[in-house]
Order: C-alpha cells, then sequence, then structure tokens
C-alpha cells in the first residue's frame, strides 16, 4: 500500500525511497527501518523539543527583573518605617533607666553628662556614692542610621524631663524627620 510516496511496512511508515533502495540492494525490513530512520526525513520539529529558546529565557528574564524592581520599590517605605519605630522604642527605653538614675541621684543627668552618666559615674556629682549603675547594660546604641541619639537636661518642649531624640535619616538636627521623645 502506498500513500504519498511512503510505504506501510508492517506498523511502520518508511519513505519510498528507502523501500526501492532495500529492494535493489536486496536489503531486509529491519536494516529499511533503519536506514528509513536515518535518512532524509523531515521531522516535525515540535515533536523532539525539549529546551527552551533564547527568546523564551530573555522574556522570563525581563519578567524577572520588573517583579525585582516592584518588590524593592515596595520594601523602602516599610524600611523606613520600621527604623523609626526602632528609634522612637530606643528613645522610650531610655526612660526606665533615666528613672532609675533620677531615683537614686535626685535629678536627670545634665547636658554635660549624657547619656554616658548611664553607664559611667559622671566626675561633676555632688555625692558619687549615690550612683547606684550602670543603669544600662550595654554602650548606649546608635541610632538605625547609625548616629548617636542627642541628650538635653532641661527640655525644650518639658522642662521637668530630658529631650532624647533621633537625628532621622538625614542625620541633621532640627528638621521635620527628627524623631524625639516629646512626639510620643
Amino acid at each position: 500500500m502506498i500513500r504519498a510516496n511512503r510505504v506501510i511496512m508492517g506498523r511502520f511508515l518508511i519513505p519510498q525511497w528507502v523501500v526501492s533502495y532495500s529492494r535493489k540492494k536486496n536489503l531486509n525490513r529491519k536494516t529499511a527501518k533503519i536506514i528509513g530512520r536515518r535518512g532524509n526525513v523531515p521531522r516535525d520539529r515540535s515533536a523532539g523539543r525539549t529546551a527552551f529558546t533564547l527568546v523564551e529565557v530573555l522574556l522570563v528574564l525581563v519578567i524577572l527583573v520588573i517583579i525585582g524592581s516592584i518588590a524593592v520599590t515596595a520594601y523602602g517605605p516599610i524600611q523606613r518605617r520600621a527604623y523609626v519605630n526602632a528609634a522612637r522604642s530606643q528613645i522610650k527605653a531610655f526612660k526606665t533607666p533615666l528613672n532609675a538614675y533620677l531615683l537614686d541621684i535626685g535629678d536627670y543627668p545634665s547636658s554635660a553628662q549624657g547619656l554616658q552618666a548611664l553607664r559611667y559615674p559622671p566626675a561633676d556629682l555632688p555625692d558619687p556614692s549615690k550612683w547606684n549603675g550602670p543603669y544600662l547594660d550595654s554602650e548606649i546604641p546608635l541610632d538605625p542610621w547609625g548616629n548617636p541619639y542627642q541628650y538635653e537636661y532641661p527640655g525644650r518642649f518639658d522642662p521637668s524631663q530630658p529631650d532624647i531624640w533621633s537625628l532621622g535619616p538625614d542625620g541633621i538636627d532640627g528638621t521635620d524627620d527628627d524623631i524625639g521623645s516629646w512626639q510620643q
């Protein structure tokens, strides 16, 4: 049975030229099948496709870059809020050791003594025996942006309380992004 220049031999569809060649050379069916597989037979390109094309790989990379850039731009404001909240929490945490210092000494550390008076006894204390510190277990931490916390007593906003503040993200004192104890 011949169909479109191909011959059905058993259950295989073999090109006509292979059958003619095998008859001329007196080859058996098995050899004809092998020649037919290796011969110049057009193949369906999508049938044996196992890899991605360069265009497909580049398209996936472009999509990943777009998703990554969206994630990074969304991460910035979240990180800024986290830093602001961390600074506020640290400023609140200074109040407990400052109140313990107040109970022992009778007054808050002066602006000149600063927050270091919570770790080391100030040299200008009237009665050094009252100092029962250190009032902080570790060194005075830096704010989330790497700047030291500022301290002033008596405070500008409440003279009976010390002012403690962070310079904020810009690192400049007196700007709108400063985070202070008076804001809480």
